[in-house]
Formats: C-alpha cells, sequence, structure tokens
C-alpha cells in the first residue's frame, strides 16, 4: 500500500481543528500549516504528537497549499479543509486506491455542504466537488487569489463517496470571507477588463447578481432548500454584486489596495 500525508491549512480554527485532525489519523502523516493563528488552534494542534506543525505567513489558499505540498514525506496527498470531514465510506475508498494502485494523479471528490446548521442539497451546492486526493508530485494549485483548482501532469478521476463540508455557520464569518474574495475577485477581472476595455454599468450591476440569483435559486433548485436555500442564493448574489461595485470603482479611480502586487 502507498502511504499517504493528510494536509489541514489552518488560521483560526479552533472550532474545528481537533475533529477535523482525529478524522485523518489513519494517514501515515500529519501536517498542519498554520497561518500564525490567534486562538487556542496551535495549543490544540501540539495536543496530537503524531501532527507535524508548520506555521507560514498567509498570502493566498493556493499559496499556502503549494508551499507545504512539497514537504509531505509521501507520495499522495489528501488536502483537507479544517471544516471538512471524510465519512467512514471515503476513508475506505481511498484506501482502496492505495492498495491496490491507479494511473490517475488525483481524484475529485464531491462535498455534502452544511451552511448555517443544515444540510443543503441543492441550490446550486449539489454539484460541488473538490480535488483532495492527489500525487504529490504531479499536481499543484494554481496561482490564483481565488477559487484556485488543482493543475495536474495526468488524469484526474473522481470517487464515489463525499466529504462533509461544515461551511459558515454564521453569517459573520461569511461576510468576513465575501469581503475579502470579492475584492480578489474584483481585482482578478479590474485587470482583464483593462485589458479588453470592458467598462462596468448599470445592466452589468443589474443583470449579473439577478442572474445568479435566479440560477442557484430557481435552475439549481434552491427552492427545495426552503429559507436557507433563499440565503444561500441571494448571498451568492450579494458576492456578484459587491464584486461588480468593486470593479466598478476601480474603474472610477477609487483607490484600494491590490492584494496582486504583495
Amino acid at each position: 500500500m502507498e502511504k499517504i500525508t493528510a494536509i489541514i491549512p489552518t488560521f483560526n480554527e479552533e472550532v474545528h481543528i481537533k475533529a477535523a485532525i482525529e478524522s485523518v489519523l489513519w494517514c501515515d502523516e500529519i501536517i498542519v500549516v498554520d497561518s500564525f493563528s490567534t486562538d487556542k488552534t496551535v495549543e490544540i494542534v501540539k495536543s496530537f504528537p503524531q501532527v507535524r506543525l508548520l506555521q507560514r505567513e498567509y498570502e493566498h489558499s493556493a499559496s499556502q497549499k503549494n508551499w507545504t505540498i512539497p514537504q509531505a514525506s509521501n507520495p499522495w496527498i489528501f488536502l483537507l479543509d479544517a471544516d471538512e470531514r471524510p465519512t467512514p465510506e471515503l476513508v475506505e475508498e481511498i484506501k482502496g486506491v492505495l492498495k491496490t494502485g491507479t494511473k490517475y494523479s488525483g481524484f475529485w471528490i464531491y462535498r455534502r455542504n452544511n451552511f448555517m446548521d443544515k444540510r443543503i442539497n441543492y441550490s446550486g451546492w449539489q454539484s460541488d466537488k473538490v480535488i483532495r486526493l492527489f500525487k504529490r508530485d504531479e499536481c499543484k494549485y494554481q496561482n490564483k487569489h481565488v477559487h484556485a483548482e488543482i493543475e495536474s501532469k495526468g488524469e484526474i478521476s473522481i470517487l464515489k463517496h463525499k466529504l462533509l463540508h461544515y461551511t459558515y455557520k454564521d453569517l459573520a464569518s461569511y461576510l468576513k470571507k465575501a469581503d475579502r474574495y470579492t475584492t480578489w475577485g474584483a481585482f482578478d477581472r479590474y485587470h482583464k477588463f483593462q485589458k479588453t476595455g470592458k467598462k462596468i454599468g448599470l445592466a452589468y450591476l443589474f443583470f449579473r447578481p439577478f442572474g445568479r440569483f435566479v440560477r442557484h435559486y430557481f435552475w439549481r433548485l434552491g427552492i427545495l432548500d426552503g429559507t436557507h436555500g433563499f440565503v444561500v442564493s441571494a448571498l451568492a448574489a450579494y458576492n456578484v454584486f459587491i464584486r461588480a461595485v468593486k470593479i466598478w470603482r476601480l474603474q472610477n479611480g477609487e483607490k484600494m489596495e491590490d492584494p496582486f502586487k504583495k
């Protein structure tokens, strides 16, 4: 059986980190890469003697992961965010891959999302999947601030079983992350629009968010998730709107700190 390293990136994850580590104790090596947490995250990590703790200043998610991956001792990586948990069925499926071998460089894994204490079955999240199992020397993350995915030298397949994802227990945590991600997204598009000459106007500000809400709530069946589905769809539209407003303000000369020039 080939050996595997679990990597868990953290920053102020005292609520999640204990359960996250316990969910990967079957791995041959566990690395927690921490962005200098100010809560009890590091203290909790150190209570697990088998866990290797690394610390590094946070630039963005992909950078943090790409810095850590080459430091793994084993040929396979299982990348787990602190708010994710593999099901027992997924663990057995991964062990099967390690035991029998595979021609693939990595695997997509679907996520079962829980939002504000409710399982979300629709709302555009039913197709949510991430590459979390991959070969250390054949895969790395795209150098992007937002929604970076794995780039692979070989083929990527998909696993049958799912990750549990306990995302956003409260509105404050969602809005805090949304502010950062919409800024990154705004600058990414702002730089692209500079090359094409595209301008943000009223039509863009209205129709893009409206279209996103319709997509999540009606086409992607958010209506079947009840109140939570409406909130998920509305927040998706909110993200698109705020990102568009930030692009509009940048195009009109408003000064914002460009995260890509750090």
